[in-house]
Order: C-alpha cells, then structure tokens, then sequence
C-alpha cells in the first residue's frame, strides 16, 4: 500500500487558547505515526483560529482514526475534522 495525504482542521477549546503550544503539541503527538507535511494556524472568526494540518501517513485500514484520537486526547482541543484524504 502507498501514502496517503490528509488534512485535518484543529479547533481550540476557545479564543484564548494559546495556538502556538496546541500546535507544539500536535507536532509530538503525531511524531513517528504520520509526517506533518504542513501545518498553519488559520483565522476563522471573532478572533478565534485553528490549526490547518496536512499530513502524510501510511494508507492502512484505522490511520487516520488512531491520528484524531490521539490530537484529541490534548489538552485544549475542542474539535478535530477531516477535510481531505487523498493518496501521494
């Protein structure tokens, strides 16, 4: 099986969350499971962002499950979705 590129958009808990350590954070908790092959931190309204995740993962059955369980289990994360999954 190939690769597969994924993008993730990562929602605060709230507006004051600091995105800088969430994005830190993502970064370790994903290291050695998936590839982050870019990650912004986007505005989306009244102040409050989320973090644009595109990574790169082996294509196996429950990948991408195990990747948003994990950032979900961080502290400060409200919401995690998948917004494209296509192969590399």
């Amino acid at each position: 099986m190939g690769d597969v590129a994924v993008v993730f958009k990562i929602l605060p808990e709230d507006a004051e969350t600091d995105m800088n350590v969430l994005e830190s954070s993502v970064r370790d908790v994903i290291s050695g499971i998936c590839e982050v092959n870019k990650m912004t931190i986007e505005e989306i309204a009244f102040g409050l962002k989320a973090i644009r995740l595109e990574a790169i993962m082996k294509d196996e059955e429950g990948q991408i499950g195990k990747v948003e369980d994990l950032i979900r289990e961080i502290p400060g994360i409200s919401q995690i979705d998948t917004e494209d999954v296509t192969l590399v």
